[in-house]
């Protein structure tokens, strides 16, 4: 895009990936995030700043990052105070929810996200506390911005039209929110139907139906109230109720005629599978398959939040217990992002934004409540009486006891004062701790490079990533095409620079059933399918000899059920299970599973080193079969640790006539010739073998003899 322009870059078709099919880049991707760089840096090469377009990539999470502070500190202040403001905005900085996706080199969506996301919440508020026009065409050109980053978006366009909807069940309708959600919807809609992979979608999917339908039921309401100041006092209620059933009823009724007739498309499988954990690994498997889609453990919640884990159902408390428009909108926002967060890892990203918005909240009540002096005043006593109370009958002079007249700050309220500010600059302390830890460890490192640590405590890089791509870059031809799993092709595109099958985008399901069927199925019918696609090299990741779990065989069920969704009639995930449905690679292993390709490139010549010989650390186990020779493939490389092994698909003439040295093929060449019957005279028979060994055509009696060669 910075070299060609912004158009050229929509109208890409990258023939380089996805081969043979090919893809439109414009029409498949989300173009906010190069947008956004291509913009950055178009400025700075104005003012006259030379900066890489990669430096701007690499920097881009970070800034990003910092701007999303400050988007939640506005949101915060708006629903609270500055002060809890203030505690979101550090709280948004450091915790590791958010940090995965925003240290320096996170070059992905979600990066520039979140800050959409928090920044489109607070001109939401703004726009529904003031009624203004301005500010709500400014809340739609955020969640224009927004649409053309990432597809969570559709949480935007969901969670607002709930918050109407809610805020008209509890009869807080309002010119305010006539207007700023009926600006907002309408603009919005046309801004994001500008974006080429996003297109007519929201009039025409049932993920944007809820904001459609709750904008009829606005218009309807604003038209009832209308009305009620025409009709008489007395018979207005039962208009309402009966102008309000009429129009969701009408509205229910044609989204279902709508989506019978096939105007509005049913669910897609990813919302779907929101609702129904079982739905994806069905099926969608792809869907399933992938790590981040999974449901999220306990300890990925204290892992991601920490402390803040228990702190924020105190500020969803207080938001509730103190209920107006907008903090209806936060608890909601809390709530739906709870579950979702539950349901699949990746929407932990959704939920730690509001975490640190109630945390921040929670804190500052806290601190506030610790740090309040004691306002209540001394019991005012009269001069007389007190001279009087000041002597007992004798006339002596009383003792003051505590209780008669209690000081502001008494020993136990500073004692209990003093405890807990202590004990809350140290829960921040040990916040703090983890998040620079948790950073550290598990998000700064290149997701190409493995760390790991000896007894000793020393630190070991692996860099088997790296150093494959640079040899398929060095010592493969420009144009060679190769066939790995979709988790790699960005990375073969990106750092080896050839031709991919398959990659992340992920946008064509058939084409990685297709990869998914070759490596399910045996040597030779893999082998058909990798003519068919012209693949030069294959590309598996295998982690037994280091005990890497992220490899191709712990992947490969999900190859399999893939596979077996587009082709049922050719691939069975039965197969690759014993009798026992168990999923293993030694002697117990199925038959199947143990005459795959994708079984058979992991375990070539893998049959020395580690004790016993051969032994998997990854699955525990000696491989059932050794031994093997391919037929079809060759080694081509294979990395330091065994982690990335890459193999050349021969070609059809490599195997099917082997090639033979000289002195035997003419040795084969001479026997062959002895067995034939001679022709003529000896003569004739001397000159006819010269001929063939000059591979010429010799004429006998009439003919022409071929070659035999």
């Amino acid at each position: 895009m910075v070299q060609h322009g912004f158009y050229n870059f929509l109208n890409w078709f990258d023939e380089r990936a996805w081969y043979p099919l090919g893809r439109i880049v414009g029409g498949t991707v989300y173009p906010g995030l190069m947008i956004t760089s291509g913009t950055i840096h178009w400025i700075l090469h104005t003012l006259n700043i030379p900066i890489h377009i990669r430096d701007i990539c690499v920097f881009l999470a970070p800034v990003f990052s910092g701007l999303t502070a400050i988007a939640t500190y506005l949101l915060t202040s708006e629903l609270w105070s500055r002060g809890a403001g203030l505690f979101a905005a550090c709280f948004i900085a450091i915790v590791p929810g958010y940090s995965s996706r925003s240290v320096a080199g996170s070059y992905d969506n979600e990066g520039i996200a979140i800050f959409a996301l928090q920044f489109t919440y607070w001109l939401w508020l703004k726009s529904l506390k003031s009624g203004s026009i301005s500010w709500s065409i400014a809340t739609a050109i955020s969640y224009f911005y927004m649409v053309s980053a990432w597809g969570g978006y559709v949480f935007i366009i969901n969670l607002i039209p709930l918050h109407v909807f809610v805020l008209l069940i509890m009869g807080r309708f309002s010119k305010r929110l006539f207007v700023s959600y009926s600006v907002f919807y309408i603009v919005g809609l046309l801004l994001s139907m500008q974006i080429p992979f996003v297109g007519f979608q929201p009039i025409r999917t049932s993920e944007h139906m809820a904001a459609s339908g709750v904008f009829a039921l606005l218009m309807a309401v604003g038209a009832l109230l209308y009305l009620h100041s025409l009709a008489p006092r007395g018979q207005f209620k039962q208009l309402l109720v009966a102008g309000a059933l009429g129009a969701a009823a009408l509205v229910f009724l044609a989204v279902v005629a709508l989506t019978y007739m096939g105007v509005i498309a049913p669910w897609s499988g990813r919302f779907y599978s929101l609702w129904d954990t079982g739905y994806a690994k069905i099926h969608i498997p792809i869907i399933a398959s992938v790590s981040e889609h999974q449901p999220t453990t306990w300890s990925s919640f204290f892992f991601d939040l920490h402390v803040l884990v228990c702190t924020f159902p105190v500020g969803l408390w207080y938001c509730i217990k103190n209920i107006n428009d907008e903090r209806v909108f936060v608890a909601l926002y809390a709530i739906s992002a709870v579950y979702f967060a539950g349901v699949m890892v990746r929407l932990m990203l959704t939920l730690t934004p509001v975490v640190c918005v109630l945390s921040g909240i929670a804190f500052s009540i806290l601190l506030d409540l610790a740090l309040r002096e004691d306002e209540a005043p001394a019991p005012a006593v009269d001069s007389a009486d007190d001279s009087k109370n000041l002597y007992d009958k004798a006339g002596k002079l009383k003792k003051r006891t505590h209780e008669a007249t209690p000081p502001a700050d008494s020993a136990l309220g500073m004692n209990v004062r003093s405890g807990i500010l202590i004990s809350f600059m140290i829960l921040l302390m040990l916040f703090a701790v983890h998040c620079t830890w948790a950073t550290s460890n598990a998000y700064s490192s290149p997701s190409i490079v493995l760390a790991s640590y000896g007894p000793d405590g020393s630190r070991k890089t692996l860099d088997d990533f790296r150093e494959a791509y640079g040899w398929l870059s060095q010592n493969t031809a420009e144009d060679a095409r190769v066939m790995s799993w979709w988790d790699y092709g960005y990375q073969i595109a990106g750092m080896g620079n050839r031709t991919t099958l398959v990659d992340n985008n992920t946008w064509n399901n058939s084409h990685i059933a297709l990869v998914g069927k070759a490596m399910a199925s045996n040597e030779s019918a893999a082998y058909e399918i990798m003519t068919m696609l012209d693949v030069d090299y294959v590309l598996v990741i295998f982690g037994g000899a280091i005990g890497y779990s992220g490899d191709d065989i712990n992947k490969f069920i999900w190859m399999v059920r893939i596979a077996e969704g587009e082709h049922p009639k050719d691939i069975h995930e039965a197969d690759y299970f014993t009798e026992r449905g168990e999923y293993r690679i030694d002697n117990e292993g199925s038959k199947t599973m143990l005459n795959c390709l994708m079984y058979k490139l992991s375990y070539y010549r893998y049959d020395s080193g580690g004790s016993p010989p051969g032994y998997d650390k990854t699955r525990g186990a000696l491989p059932g079969n050794r031994g093997y020779k391919l037929t079809y493939l060759e080694e081509a490389y294979t990395t330091q640790h065994w982690l990335v092994r890459i193999y050349r698909v021969k070609k059809p003439h490599e195997f099917n006539r082997p090639k033979l040295p000289a002195s035997k093929r003419s040795l084969q060449l001479s026997n062959t010739l002895s067995k034939k019957p001679a022709i003529g005279s000896s003569s004739m028979t001397t000159r006819r073998r010269r001929g063939i060994l000059k591979n010429k055509p010799t004429i006998v009696k009439g003919k022409k003899m071929t070659r035999l060669e």
